[in-house]
């Protein structure tokens, strides 16, 4: 028998002889992201990070094998899910989620071979969406971020990318607000907003992996 059928967070009966989630799972899985989007579209923050969080690897490991590029892959991802949020309310929940954004993504990526292959600027036409992406409330990462003593903390930080470093450190250390981030990065606003909601879930796993 499969071995993750012996977990004790699902029983036997949510497997198949094959090893693989039953429709009564999965089903149960679609419906608590359904609950989330709904949550989403009335501006619930927690719900956001669920979203964020849920299918970030699905679709940057898609974006991954098709650009070839983690840098790219990073990038599209990044601004997939700052589209999605800003056009959360045209999502039509009888359709799939993942097919949408990943629909999202190809076109942001097509788009940006096109622009580079035209040496023109991508920064300018995203602007459109990037304000729409909602203000962060206080999360459970920025809690555990602010319980950190100051050298913990910037040695955690210093384990982070580059560019998740810089957001971090501009908005926690130099108090900037999103647009002084955004100028000073030349990034739309809705990107930095959701590069620093994966910013802070990766370093609060660093720091709970520390602990």
């Amino acid at each position: 028998m499969n071995k993750i059928a012996n977990s004790p967070i699902l029983s036997v009966t949510d497997w198949d002889v094959y090893g693989t989630l039953t429709p009564l799972v999965l089903a149960s899985n679609e419906l608590t992201i359904l609950e989330k989007i709904q949550l989403a579209k009335q501006g619930d923050q927690s719900a956001f990070h669920f979203i964020l969080n849920f299918f970030w690897n699905d679709l940057y490991g898609f974006l991954l094998k098709r650009t070839q590029n983690e840098s790219d892959a990073e990038d599209i991802t990044i601004e997939t899910f700052a589209k999605a949020f800003n056009k959360i309310q045209t999502f039509d929940d009888q359709y799939s989620f993942k097919t949408w954004i990943t629909t999202i993504s190809k076109n942001i990526h097509v788009d940006l071979i096109r622009k580079r292959d035209a040496k023109t600027s991508h920064f300018e036409e995203v602007q459109e969406y990037s304000h729409q992406v909602p203000d962060e409330a206080l999360s459970p990462e920025d809690l555990l971020i602010s319980e950190q003593n100051l050298a913990t903390l910037l040695t955690n930080i210093k384990k982070l990318k580059p560019h998740y470093q810089e957001v971090i450190q501009l908005r926690f250390f130099n108090e900037l607000t999103y647009k002084e981030i955004a100028s000073k990065t030349l990034q739309p606003i809705g990107n930095v907003k959701v590069k620093l909601l994966r910013a802070k879930k990766l370093l609060a796993e660093i720091i709970q992996n520390n602990q």
